[in-house]
């Protein structure tokens, strides 16, 4: 007597590789070289081209979100993805060099202040310098609010404009990446005077996106980009400050 083996996820009776009602594979590939490999190509979108995703973000950043969003999403990395790992290879490179990582800057006296005490804020401080890749998202969070404001008449809505973000901060984080490894190299301080180029980039980006030859895009998305930091940090710094006053009272 012939025994029919089931799919050990939905018990339905195999007829081949694969379950014909869920889709499962009959048996399970072994865990090898060739598996890790795979995993992580998959996991970065190697097989549908970073470098593709990175060479477009750099010549048509705008363009190519928008057509990500309305037309085609199978040939860049996943914005998720990009701004984590962007914020990654950004990290990763300034700690090789041993640079100063916090490209976003507070006041250092009122840090060191703030250390000392041993307050919320310096502890969020310290968070952010560790964890690039969320604190890229939240802030591109508050950024694509002020674009739903100022660019209200065009017909994206906040997640939308969310992924322009995590693309163009994780291309901006990458471009900071670059200059890191100049300076690593040459001793010569170029990494703080590239934010200049980091702001042009995201403010021609968010142009681009809605509308490049209307001149007035570019001066909304730099007051995007520019009002989304602001209200991030002043975010932070109030949020840090009323959890500091409930636990004192």
């Amino acid at each position: 007597m012939t025994t029919i083996e089931s799919c050990r996820n939905c018990q339905h009776p195999l007829s081949g590789k694969y379950c014909s009602n869920c889709g499962r594979p009959a048996k399970l590939a072994r865990v090898n070289a060739h598996y890790v490999m795979h995993e992580i190509t998959h996991v970065l979108h190697f097989e549908k081209g970073i470098l593709f995703t990175i060479k477009e973000l750099l010549l048509r950043p705008g363009k190519t979100v928008r057509e990500f969003v309305t037309e085609d999403r199978t040939r860049l990395v996943k914005p998720i993805i990009f701004i984590i790992i962007s914020s990654l290879v950004y990290s990763l490179v300034t700690h090789f060099f041993h640079l100063d990582d916090s490209y976003i800057k507070f006041d250092d006296g009122q840090a060191e202040k703030a250390v000392l005490e041993k307050s919320t804020l310096a502890l969020a401080f310290a968070w952010i310098e560790d964890h690039y890749g969320y604190v890229n998202l939240l802030m591109g969070a508050f950024i694509a609010i002020w674009m739903k404001l100022f660019f209200r008449k065009y017909p994206y809505n906040f997640y939308e404009l969310l992924i322009l973000m995590c693309f163009v901060m994780g291309m901006s984080m990458l471009i900071l990446a670059f200059f890191a490894v100049i300076e690593g190299l040459t001793k010569f301080p170029v990494q703080q005077r590239s934010g200049v180029l980091f702001l042009i980039y995201s403010c021609w980006a968010i142009a681009q996106f809605f509308d490049g030859r209307k001149v007035m895009n570019y001066f909304k998305g730099f007051f995007s980009y520019v009002l989304g930091m602001l209200t991030f940090g002043i975010g932070l710094v109030l949020l840090t400050m009323a959890y500091d006053y409930v636990i004192k009272h």
